[in-house]
């Protein structure tokens, strides 16, 4: 059984059914510690604009429905001298990224498609969407598209990421799961065809430490 690299040792107990204490001696004994990446992009040139209108609706929020709160972000990804960034839509309640979508440039319609690809794939509307304050998220088409929708729109207070957490450490794990050098792709079809098996493995394979599970399958279980 290969162990997921990002893995610390509740998740490797989990995988192999065995007690965390004993996982957690094996690995200290052989100096074995999950990859962890340097922190992530931060868009500073956001951090310098006025508060947003719309407040924090989900602080302190733990939904025990699906689609009930949607949170999203966005991070980019380098191929050689390319940039491609990457929009996704998580379902708080299942931790499943319920939809995405990737674009060579990060506008308001890299955010607008990512949120029309979640509702596509669930068939339904949330009650909340979250963000961040980026400019993508906090201008009139988008915030207006959302109202119109029915869906109240939450954001957090700037410079908060820990606000957005359950996102930002989404991405911080799947960078290292698409791997350390994205050059040894031979095409940028090869990259993108990664970035969603990459999504597909977090959904249904890789185990979430808080759900003891992969999210699809809490989902099946859950919703």
């Amino acid at each position: 059984m290969s162990i997921n690299p990002s893995y610390g040792y509740r998740r490797i107990a989990l995988a192999l059914n065995e007690g965390k204490k004993r996982v957690r001696r094996v690995m200290r004994l052989n100096g074995i510690k999950p990859y962890k990446r340097k922190a992530r992009w931060r868009k500073r040139r956001d951090e310098r604009r006025p508060e947003a209108v719309f407040g924090n609706l989900i602080k302190g929020s733990f939904p025990i429905v699906s689609n009930l709160i949607w949170v999203s972000d966005f991070t980019y990804l380098k191929y050689h001298d390319q940039y491609l960034y990457l929009a996704t839509i998580m379902d708080l309640y299942t931790r499943e990224i319920v939809g995405w979508y990737l674009s060579d440039r990060h506008t308001k319609d890299l955010v607008i498609e990512a949120f029309f690809d979640a509702f596509q794939n669930t068939g339904v509307l949330p009650r909340f969407v979250h963000s961040d304050q980026g400019s993508e998220y906090n201008c009139r088409d988008y915030t207006t598209l959302i109202e119109r929708l029915g869906v109240k729109v939450s954001m957090s207070k700037k410079s908060s990421p820990w606000e957005n957490g359950y996102q930002e450490s989404f991405f911080n794990n799947f960078k290292t799961e698409l791997g350390l050098e994205f050059e040894r792709f031979n095409t940028m079809g090869e990259f993108i065809e990664a970035i969603h098996q990459t999504i597909n493995y977090y959904n249904q394979y890789r185990i979430h430490t808080t759900l003891k599970m992969p999210p699809t399958k809490f989902r099946l279980l859950h919703s």
